[in-house]
C-alpha cells in the first residue's frame, strides 16, 4: 500500500498549527485508512498514530474521528482523484487502475431514488440524506451551499447544528468508488457538488436525449426524433423523487412530472406528422387516463381521433373531461377543448395544438 508523496504544503487552509507528521495522519485518515493501516503506511507504532490523531483533534477543535475525516475533505487536504488506490479483487484491469468505461455512480430520480455504484445497488441512508444527494444530483456543474441544502431539504424545519456536513460525510463514505478512498462529492468555497464525469443522473440523460431529438427534427429525421423521445420516456419509473421530503423535492416532482407529459405530447405530435395515428392515439389515450384534468392532452387526443375518422370517440373524450373538470374543479372546459369539440362536430382541421406540446 502506498500513499501519494508528502502532504506537507498540499493544504495550509484549515490545518494551521499542525506539524508535518500530524498532517500526514490527517491526510491518511481522510483517505479512508484505519489506525493500523496508517501505522503500516507511515511505519509507525499504532500508539504513536493514536497520539498524533489525538493532537490533531485537539488542535483543530474537532470532536471525533468522523469530524476529522470531514475536515480533511472540506479543507481540501484530500481531494477526489487522489489518495491510495487499492485494487478490487475480481474486477477488470480498468477498475484496478482507477478508471472505468462508464460512470461509477448512477443516480435515478425519475421514480423513487435509486443509486448504483459500479453497477451495484447502494442504500444511501434515511430519506433526508437521500434528499441531499438528490439536490446535488439535480444541480449539475454548480455548487450548492450548506444554507441552500438546509432550505431545500428541511424548509421551515431546519435543524440546529452541522447536519449537512454530517450527511455529506456519510454519503461520501457510502459512495466511495469501490475500495478507493476518492469521494464522489466535492467541496469548494461555494458549497458541495458531485464530481463531474463520475455520476450519471437519469433526469440529465433525458435532457440530452431531448436535445438530440430536437436536432433530429430540425434535420427532418422525424423517425429518429420519435425514437429518441421514446428512450427519454422509458427512463421515467413512476412519481419522480417519490417519498423524499423538502421544498426542493416537491418542486422537482412537479417539474419532472410536467416534463414527462410534455415529452409524451411531443412524441405523439411527431407520430401524427408521420401518419402513425394508431401509435399516437394509443399513447395519448394512456396519457389522458393518467392526466384526467389535462386539457391540452385531451384536445390532442380528440384531434388525433377525429383525423382517424373516429369522431364519436373524440366527442366522448370531451364529455369525459368536461364532467371531471366540473365535478373536481368546478370549471367549464377551456377554449382549447371547445375548439377541439367544434372541429370534431364540423369535421374541421383545427390542428392538434402543437404549441403546447412543443414546450416540453
Amino acid at each position: 500500500m502506498a500513499m501519494p508523496t508528502t502532504t506537507a504544503g498540499r493544504c495550509d487552509r484549515g490545518v494551521t498549527g499542525l506539524t508535518a507528521e500530524e498532517r500526514e495522519v490527517l491526510y491518511a485518515l481522510g483517505c479512508g485508512l484505519g489506525n493500523a493501516e496508517i501505522a503500516a503506511t507511515l511505519v509507525l507504532p499504532e500508539q504513536v498514530v493514536a497520539e498524533r490523531l489525538g493532537r490533531v483533534l485537539e488542535k483543530l477543535g474537532l470532536r471525533d474521528r468522523a469530524a476529522a475525516i470531514v475536515h480533511a475533505f472540506d479543507c481540501g487536504l484530500v481531494v477526489p482523484g487522489q489518495g491510495p488506490r487499492r485494487p478490487e479483487p475480481g474486477n477488470t484491469a480498468a477498475r484496478r487502475t482507477g478508471t472505468a468505461s462508464g460512470p461509477w455512480l448512477r443516480v435515478s430520480v425519475l421514480g423513487p431514488l435509486r443509486t448504483t455504484l459500479a453497477g451495484r445497488p447502494v442504500d444511501v441512508g434515511p430519506v433526508r440524506q437521500q434528499a441531499v444527494l438528490a439536490a446535488l444530483a439535480l444541480s449539475p456543474r454548480r455548487s450548492v451551499s450548506r444554507r441552500r441544502l438546509l432550505e431545500d431539504v428541511w424548509g421551515r424545519e431546519m435543524p440546529d447544528g452541522n447536519v449537512v456536513p454530517v450527511y455529506v460525510y456519510r454519503l461520501r463514505k457510502i459512495l466511495r468508488l469501490g475500495e478507493r478512498p476518492d469521494s464522489v462529492i466535492r467541496r469548494d468555497r461555494y458549497g458541495y457538488g458531485l464530481v463531474q464525469g463520475i455520476a450519471e443522473v437519469d433526469a440529465l440523460c433525458v435532457d440530452d436525449l431531448v436535445t438530440r431529438a430536437e436536432e433530429a427534427e430540425r434535420t427532418g429525421d422525424l423517425p429518429g426524433a420519435v425514437r429518441l423521445c421514446a428512450q427519454a420516456l422509458e427512463l421515467f419509473r413512476g412519481e419522480p423523487l417519490a417519498g423524499l421530503p423538502g421544498p426542493f423535492a416537491e418542486a422537482e416532482r412537479v417539474r419532472l412530472a410536467q416534463r414527462r407529459v410534455g415529452l409524451a405530447q411531443r412524441k405523439a405530435d411527431w407520430q401524427l406528422r408521420l401518419g402513425r395515428r394508431l401509435e399516437a392515439i394509443t399513447s395519448l389515450s394512456a396519457l389522458a387516463l393518467e392526466e384526467p384534468l389535462n386539457e391540452p392532452v385531451a384536445a390532442m387526443l380528440m384531434h388525433a381521433l377525429r383525423r382517424d375518422g373516429r369522431r364519436a370517440e373524440a366527442l366522448a373524450v370531451f364529455d369525459r373531461i368536461a364532467r371531471r373538470l366540473g365535478d373536481d374543479l368546478g370549471v367549464a372546459p377551456g377554449d382549447l377543448l371547445v375548439r377541439a369539440r367544434r372541429a370534431a362536430l364540423l369535421g374541421e382541421d383545427a390542428g392538434p395544438g402543437r404549441g403546447r406540446a412543443g414546450a416540453a
